[in-house]
């Protein structure tokens, strides 16, 4: 799965063992846990062990995760984040979207919507999924934009749904049903 950005490729790739080191840093962020739903580190014995088994079927696992490389000319490639599909519904045919640019440098030049646009090609083409959701604080005012240039559509808010040290926050849920259903 590729896309272009400029004289940059955007493509998602599956989970390699030499992805650990990059795992264990973003898991281990502190700075994303509100918006991961993570309340505890993890180990690289567990990211290993999440690797080694992120072969198995997305029907077995529930979940995808895929890595986010850019190559400039196809010579130099930088791992930059990961997308993943959780929450995967077979019976219903949806799944949940997540997505993160690891490193603040790589953030705010077009390379999530590339990835996000790949991801909703794959998700639809491919899984033949009916809809994708997405999870957002009401804050997340560039992630919100980001999705909804993908044609996500608001479906609510959930109050007070994240709890955080000091307050609990609003999340938007947006849904994408999948244009190919709606004929």
């Amino acid at each position: 799965m590729t896309g272009k950005s400029n004289t940059v490729s955007v493509y998602l790739r599956a989970l390699e063992p030499g992805d650990v080191d990059l795992l264990y840093k973003w898991e281990n962020n502190r700075g994303i846990w509100t918006v991961s739903n993570t309340i505890t580190p993890f180990s690289k014995y567990i990211l290993t062990r999440y690797i080694e088994n992120s072969h198995l079927d997305i029907y077995q696992t529930r979940q995808l995760r895929l890595m986010i490389d850019i190559s400039d000319n196809d010579k130099h490639t930088v791992t930059i984040g990961a997308v993943d599909l959780f929450d995967f519904e077979p019976y219903h045919l949806r799944a949940g979207v997540g997505i993160l640019i690891g490193n603040e440098g790589y953030k705010g030049k077009g390379y999530a919507s590339y990835a996000l646009e790949e991801l909703i090609h794959y998700a639809f083409d491919t899984l033949q999924l009916h809809q994708l959701f997405a999870n957002i604080l009401v804050e997340n005012k560039t992630s919100l934009k980001l999705f909804q240039n993908h044609g996500f559509k608001k479906a609510g808010i959930k109050k007070h749904w994240i709890k955080t040290p000091y307050e609990y926050k609003d999340e938007y849920l947006l849904q994408l049903i999948n244009p190919g259903d709606l004929t």
